[in-house]
């Protein structure tokens, strides 16, 4: 390995590199060395002042050395995009990615549940996609496959029902320009002031203090004293304030959804998977103080983001209720994770969120596909496994328009539990896809980590789930 080094004699033991230098003297591209790091493969190194990645000498000498044994292996997450074999070479890959990290780039700036690890979408956009091409998730919640397609020099189109998860989608994939980093930076400072200042007089209200807006705008709702103190209402309104007074569009996504990240938390709701209230004894300040945690950490993963990303490749998220499509270009591929009928309602356990940002969740509520809210209806009209399939169709419909000739669309799905009855969601999916002309090329079995979904116990403790991989035959029906 010293060989290597030699040829760079000007190199000294306390000299830190970029991770763009340490590529070149690698001999690999610099998407290689980033993913390797994302898959946990080399340790991440340190951040300058600036957040970017700073390398030091020996771990340079350890990239070299895993550079030159890794060229020789056949690990599986290393396939050429180029080769015919793609199935065996999807196949082989040990898609339970126990211990990887998940929450690298933007990954892990807003909680998520049930959101499928990037891990997946990655290897399947590695391998069926080729640079330049548009990759779609029709499904897209907060935005992994989006994040994975940009940062992997893919075009991106996200689309989902849920006003929230398009934020969050946005908030993930912009890239920060300078005045923007400024912005959010003085936004930071002002949050930090106010924690402090508070944390000194710890005065109980607000009101009393010229500096803050005791007419900020709040949800006029007869529940916000239920779920949030009086104390936590005064705060999240001037937080939301200053959200709203950036005129940057990006900037403005990531503050409001920094804000958005810590609703639950200084709520009285107990989790993001359990919708019961509990006293959680909030102190004064503490909003302040989480607002401006979380947004630091946005800036942060979103300048990571940056990083890697090139501005040529765009993404465009869609505010759509799939069973009435937008009209979006041709998709080159379309990686997803549907929801699972009676495994989640989402309108439910962001309900607060939603309240806060003025989106419309009853709307929302009333097009939400899989709700365990709509399956677990004791009415006539509750949702059924049939309802599943007809919503599907329609989908397919689409689809099968929208996806190119041979083009592949992936669904990692788990089966259901309605009604003490258990549903192969995969084996559904891939009857309807056929019958729309898709044919089946690989159903691939993976474990879930317990920590990586929450589901109600009750209506089913999933614990794998399917990869299932159908191409558009071009067979007209």
């Amino acid at each position: 390995m010293h060989v290597h080094i030699c040829k760079y004699m000007h190199m000294h033991v306390d000299d830190y590199y970029s991770t763009s230098k340490v590529a070149k003297l690698a001999g690999i591209h610099k998407d290689t060395l980033l993913r390797w790091l994302r898959n946990g493969l080399i340790p991440e190194p340190s951040r300058d002042r600036h957040g970017w990645r700073s390398f030091s000498y020996s771990e340079l000498n350890n990239i070299l050395n895993f550079t030159q044994s890794s060229a020789s292996s056949q690990n599986p997450l290393f396939v050429s995009e180029n080769s015919f074999g793609y199935i065996n070479n999807l196949k082989s890959i040990d898609w339970d990615f126990f211990g990887a990290k998940t929450s690298y780039l933007t990954h892990g700036i807003h909680p998520y549940p049930a959101k499928f690890i990037p891990q997946i979408p990655n290897a399947l956009i590695q391998e069926l996609s080729s640079v330049g091409e548009t990759v779609g998730d029709i499904f897209c919640g907060s935005g992994t496959t989006l994040v994975e397609a940009l940062s992997l020099k893919r075009n991106a189109i996200g689309i989902d029902a849920n006003p929230l998860a398009c934020l969050i989608s946005k908030a993930k994939t912009v890239l920060l320009s300078d005045s923007d980093t400024t912005t959010l930076s003085n936004l930071c400072l002002k949050a930090k002031n106010s924690f402090e200042e508070l944390s000194l007089s710890r005065q109980g209200t607000l009101f009393n203090q010229t500096m803050y807006k005791s007419s900020a705008w709040r949800p006029d709702s007869n529940n916000l004293n239920f779920w949030f103190t009086p104390s936590v209402i005064e705060e999240l309104a001037e937080c939301l304030s200053w959200c709203n007074e950036i005129t940057s569009e990006n900037a403005k996504s990531l503050a409001l959804t920094a804000f958005s990240s810590i609703i639950v938390a200084v709520s009285k709701q107990d989790s993001d998977t359990r919708y019961v209230r509990r006293e959680k004894f909030i102190e004064i300040g503490d909003v302040f103080k989480k607002f401006y945690k979380s947004l630091e950490n946005c800036i942060r993963a979103s300048l990571s983001f940056s990083e890697l990303t090139e501005s040529r490749f765009s993404c465009n998220i869609y505010n759509s209720n799939l069973l009435d499509p937008p009209d979006i270009d041709t998709l080159d591929l379309i990686v997803c994770s549907p929801p699972y009928p009676n495994a989640f309602s989402y309108h439910l356990y962001h309900r607060t969120r939603m309240l806060w940002l003025q989106m419309n969740q009853i709307d929302f509520k009333s097009v939400e596909i899989g709700s365990h809210r709509k399956y677990s209806s004791k009415s006539s009209k509750a949702a059924s496994i049939d309802t599943f399939k007809l919503e599907f169709s329609s989908i397919f419909k689409w689809v099968k328009s929208h996806l190119k000739y041979d083009g592949f669309a992936c669904f990692v799905i788990g089966d259901s539990i309605i009604r003490g009855e258990v549903f192969k969601n995969a084996s559904i999916l891939s009857a309807l896809a056929n019958s729309f002309g898709f044919k089946e090329v690989a159903s691939i079995e993976r474990s879930i980590q317990n920590t990586k979904k929450s589901f109600n116990p009750s209506i089913g403790n999933i614990k794998n789930e399917t990869i299932l991989i159908l191409q558009n035959s071009g067979r007209q029906i």
